[in-house]
């Protein structure tokens, strides 16, 4: 199995790029919505949130979201002590994913692979590359959000200018280049070089 991890910046097309995967029977975990699953249904990730910020943490069986976003909101530190908590239990949510799975290519959707260490998870990195001013019109668009509001939460995330140079992969999504080329010239690539190292295994 041939493990796919697909990251880019707030408006760079990651998902979508993560449904032509999925058109071409390749399964995909999403970690922004299994992290979100995660921190309702998980009792260790409760156990944890509960003890970080008290019994208020969950209403019931559900996450208390504005505790959590005024919390998060309150000090820039407090995004690293909620990640140390929800991270490595996602990180393990997936890993069992992957063992569930009989596609031989399967795929992570990551916005913060790098910033994470999730990259350790997958095989391939792959970025999905698009210029700045293209990312941001996008994303208002999407979000309905302001510029400074899409550009406080680029300033989170890691430079994409790193990201492409930390990737493997990196598929260009400016509207010019074609993304379906691009992603069968990828899923060649990888089948062919995996097909040559289990060749030299056997060997």
């Amino acid at each position: 199995m041939i493990r796919i991890g697909i990251t880019g910046g707030i408006g760079s097309g990651k998902t979508y790029v993560c449904q032509l995967l999925k058109k071409r029977g390749i399964p995909v975990y999403h970690c922004d919505d299994e992290a979100k699953y995660l921190m309702s249904r998980s009792p260790l990730i409760r156990e944890r949130l509960t003890r970080l910020l008290g019994t208020e943490a969950y209403i019931g069986q559900k996450l208390n979201k504005p505790l959590i976003a005024a919390y998060l909101f309150a000090d820039e530190h407090h995004a690293a002590k909620v990640n140390a908590i929800v991270h490595p239990v996602v990180k393990q949510d997936f890993l069992q994913w992957t063992e569930r799975q009989t596609a031989p290519i399967v795929a992570q959707e990551c916005a913060l692979l790098f910033e994470t260490g999730f990259q350790d998870t997958v095989d391939v990195t792959v970025e999905v590359y698009t210029p700045l001013s293209l990312r941001l019109q996008r994303a208002i668009q999407r979000d309905h959000a302001t510029p400074r509001q899409i550009q406080a939460r680029m300033a989170q995330q890691m430079d994409e200018e790193e990201k492409r140079q930390r990737a493997d992969v990196c598929i260009l999504n400016d509207g010019t280049a074609d993304l379906e080329e691009q992603i069968e010239h990828m899923l060649n690539n990888l089948k062919n070089d995996y097909s040559k190292k289990d060749k030299n295994t056997i060997i």
